[in-house]
């Protein structure tokens, strides 16, 4: 076991509160950037690259996008061993399941870039392109492979740092990464090149950003040593016991909300598959920008199943769902109401078929999110199984009540059949085997946990609903008074709903984060 004075520093348990909060600050901040580099790279790309050279671009990257699942389900489950052998002060064992990883991504990297590669070469006969257009895609895939392929080993270092509860530093070098690779971007087109030069510059910045992700895990474990000796079978076997219900859960949730516009495409039209593809895009926004505290707790759940805490264990499972349905309910209950004024003020007025939709999916995300703590929970909690195999049966669930109801009900029934066996799996299983693992019985759990974000959401929700104009089409309008709703909510929520105790323990927390002493008076 390692120890010693560099050793002990990876031990040091920093100030919890403070770590989650910079934790979550960071991949907001990284989520931000990011979206919104999209939204202005995207037609400056198209612009100077021609319609042709972008689809090649894009044909290329969703190649590659069927990939990832080699991943394994093993980054999950290294971030899952590291908080458990940090918690054990294993430092040998966290530096044998790294070195295991690492030569196994790098086999499993060298298989997909053969395939690749292939694939490279085949491209203009596969897709019928002209012999320039299968050179230039043919060169791009190979770009993009090598981007992907090399970084699955350097995978492991980023899932180390997660299971230290450092995601801050890998969203640092995230941000950094994001802004610099549309500069690059931005700097190969405006200088004349072309879509090779623009995907070898953004893969080479990508590629050195592997390097950085590689400091951060040495930064935060300096004892971390890589070395074929260190390869041990019986850490793979224990790795792989987890890392198969990460695989099968991820499939699930590929099967829960990639087969719906297959489903619809196949039952109706291409034109209802861009009406479902606009509410599940509006849908998803929201529900990455409210599931960000839910992302960061597994090392944290981890730390404290390890240490047989249950009590913390306990407070996590309470003020994760508390906090997480406080985020996602007036966000997502907000968009609901105005999903009209949403979708027409976005996308138009042909588009409106999609508000229903949206309302419907907006209910879903309130169900994902605020059962991802207790599926969090069970996870590390060690019902891991359970949480793969009844995903696995929601998804299968969902996608023959798709087929059955799209028929009938059309888009709305497609969306119906991903919200019912979602939410019967959220309300009646993880919530109450979450509740089971940490010794809390299900009124309590609802009682502290559920009704404090619910009943500020019902009225301010209900105010919304009644004072709102239904006529309206203002997209600038339905933003400013979602704002309002949940600046609103915000306010009744900690100042009524949360009572005294509570109250003062998050001003507590936000004080010690923020330094901020005028809220010690407050």
């Amino acid at each position: 076991m390692i120890t010693g004075v560099r050793g002990d520093v990876a031990w040091q348990d920093a100030d919890q509160a403070r770590t989650v909060a910079f934790n979550v600050s960071g991949r907001y901040v990284t989520l931000t950037v990011e979206i919104v580099l999209g939204l202005l790279m995207l037609p400056f790309n198209t612009r100077h690259l021609g319609a042709s050279a972008y689809g090649l671009w894009m044909l290329a990257t969703s190649i590659v996008g069927y990939f990832p699942v080699l991943e394994l389900g093993y980054g999950a489950a290294m971030e899952r061993f590291v908080a458990h052998n940090r918690a054990l002060r294993n430092g040998t064992a966290i530096n044998e399941i790294a070195s295991t990883l690492v030569f196994v991504y790098g086999v499993i990297g060298l298989a997909a870039l053969a395939v690749l590669a292939t694939i490279a070469y085949h491209l203009g006969a596969m897709f019928d392109l002209s012999p320039a257009q299968a050179r230039t895609g043919g060169l791009v895939l190979l770009l993009v492979s090598l981007q992907f392929t090399l970084g699955l080993p350097f995978a492991i270092f980023g899932a180390l740092v997660n299971g230290f509860q450092r995601t801050y530093l890998n969203s640092v070098v995230g941000t950094i990464v994001a802004i610099t690779v549309a500069a690059v971007n931005a700097v190969v087109l405006l200088a004349g090149g072309g879509l090779v030069e623009l995907v070898a510059a953004t893969t080479a910045v990508r590629m050195l950003s592997y390097i950085a992700y590689r400091s951060n895990a040495y930064r935060v474990f300096p004892p971390l040593r890589i070395r074929p000796s260190l390869f041990r079978l019986r850490r793979l076997r224990e790795v792989t016991g987890f890392s198969v219900y990460m695989l099968l859960n991820d499939a699930a949730n590929k099967l829960n909300y990639a087969t719906d516009p297959i489903v619809i495409a196949a039952a109706l039209s291409m034109g209802a598959v861009a009406m479902w593809t606009v509410a599940q895009r509006l849908a998803y926004i929201v529900h990455r920008l409210t599931n960000q505290l839910g992302e960061v707790l597994f090392p944290i759940v981890v730390d404290c199943d390890t240490g047989q805490r249950a009590a913390r264990l306990k407070d996590v499972l309470v003020h994760g769902t508390r906090l997480s349905l406080a985020m996602v309910i007036p966000s997502a209950g907000a968009l609901a109401l105005l999903a009209y004024p949403v979708v027409i003020g976005w996308t138009g007025q042909e588009f409106q078929t999609a508000a229903p939709v949206l309302q419907v999916l907006a209910v879903v995300v309130i169900m994902r999110v605020g059962a991802w703590t207790s599926g969090t929970v069970l996870q590390g909690g060690g019902y891991h199984r359970l949480l793969a195999l009844t995903n696995i049966a929601s998804a299968v669930t969902n996608v023959i009540l798709s087929v059955i109801l799209v028929r009938t009900h059309g888009l709305l029934g497609v969306a119906y059949a991903t919200l019912v066996p979602l939410s019967i799996r959220a309300i009646a299983i993880l919530a109450p085997m979450a509740c089971r693992r940490v010794g809390m019985s299900v009124a309590a759990f609802v009682s502290r946990a559920v009704w404090p974000a619910v009943w500020p959401a019902a009225v301010v929700l209900g105010a919304l609903a009644v004072m709102r104009d239904p006529a309206s089409v203002s997209l600038v309008g339905a933003v400013a008074q979602g704002a309002v709703c949940g600046l609103i909510y915000l306010m009744v929520f900690i100042g009524v709903a949360i009572g005294r105790e509570d109250r003062a323990r998050y001003l507590g927390k936000l004080r010690s984060i923020a330094g901020w002493s005028a809220l010690e008076a407050a």
